[in-house]
């Protein structure tokens, strides 16, 4: 049985992953389009800051994140300068931590979709004077949709899962940061484990459900790409 406690957890997780999903999916489009097209020297170093949450600590990184937002850091000057306050220990204080955590599962499928793009198809679209927004939406979005997929299946996932960075940031404030990883951690702490199976084993089946639908949409794209070749 789901208690409401739990509910409150999963609806929490659900809104915090949607939301980070679709600001990383707008913000790192852009992103990952540069990446994949510049040769400025900046490259290696905006890749190397991309994917510091894949190897950093998540305690670390929350750590960092905290004292950034806090009252005497670069982000929390601002947002109290502009009277939103302090964010730390609030839902959008997830938000900002969980899109910087999930920043790289999000940038690299996309980048990798549209280096594997390559230059052809965008030069045949320049030569009907397609204009570069044209060529963007027209040509590159469609060709890079498997990676669109595996992007929003990845930053969305990677979401759910995450507990140092919200911990740190976050808190245990019940419907506020109380997610479905820190509920957890809470029933293990008072030693009730029966509840903790509840979540861990919906989490279990969650996580296999979205490599499920990954590899599936990856092995179907391969076989788009195959059938659509000539061989003559």
């Amino acid at each position: 049985m789901i208690t409401e406690a739990q509910m409150d957890a999963i609806w929490l997780t659900i809104k915090l992953a949607s939301i980070t999903t679709i600001i990383l999916l707008t913000l790192c489009t852009p992103l990952a389009w540069w990446l994949a097209n510049t040769r400025s020297r900046m490259r290696g170093v905006v890749n190397a800051i991309v994917a510091l949450p894949l190897v950093l600590p998540p305690t670390v990184l929350g750590f960092y994140l905290l004292i950034a937002l806090g009252p005497s850091g670069i982000i929390g000057t601002i947002t109290q300068s502009l009277g939103i306050g302090l964010l730390p220990f609030t839902f959008w204080g997830l938000v900002i931590g969980s899109c910087v955590y999930s920043l790289p599962f999000v940038v690299q499928p996309l980048q990798n979709a549209f280096v594997a793009i390559g230059r052809r198809p965008l030069e045949a679209a320049a030569t009907l004077r397609a204009s570069p927004l044209d060529r963007f939406f027209n040509v590159v979005v469609p060709l890079a949709k498997p990676g669109f997929i595996t992007a929003g299946i990845l930053g969305f996932a990677h979401t759910v899962g995450e507990f140092g960075v919200v911990l740190m940031i976050g808190g245990n404030i019940p419907q506020e940061t109380k997610v479905i990883s820190v509920q957890i951690y809470d029933h293990v702490e008072a030693l009730e484990y029966t509840q903790a199976h509840v979540l861990s084993g919906g989490m279990l089946l969650f996580t296999f459900l979205v490599l499920l639908a990954l590899y599936n949409s990856r092995f179907a794209s391969g076989m788009h790409l195959f059938k659509g070749r000539s061989y003559d």
